[in-house]
């Protein structure tokens, strides 16, 4: 069974930093593309960040540049995403998808193959 496992979610206060991570079980990350996509209350699900396969390339929201940096360790199956300087505009479920088609997700593709259940990021003071 194919999953992704979000984690590192929680409350933090304006200007704080969290790092999330999103972790791949039943099928090896090596050949898929990871995104971050956040969805807050009454929104919808938006791209924050995604990588390609290699890790070579990358995108971001213009909302989120500068403060969040994408990152993955394809030996441990993993993908990050450090979140920099949170903005209570930043609070949202984030949601980690896989796929393999990098340049299709960098330009909004949303039927991804694999979604994670999701962790739930709260900046607040």
């Amino acid at each position: 069974q194919l999953q992704l496992v979000e984690s590192g979610g929680g409350l933090v206060q304006p200007g704080g930093s969290l790092r999330l991570s999103c972790a791949a079980s039943g099928f090896t990350l090596d050949y898929y593309a990871i995104g971050w996509f956040r969805q807050a209350p009454g929104k919808e699900r938006e791209g924050v960040s995604c990588i390609s396969s290699s890790g070579g390339s990358t995108n971001y929201a213009d909302s989120v540049k500068g403060r969040f940096t994408i990152s993955r360790d394809n030996a441990k199956n993993t993908v990050y995403l450090q979140m920099n300087s949170l903005k209570p505009e930043d609070t949202a479920v984030y949601y980690c998808g896989a796929d393999r088609d990098y340049e299709a997700m960098a330009r909004g593709y949303r039927y991804l193959e694999v979604w994670g259940q999701g962790t739930l990021v709260t900046v607040s003071s």
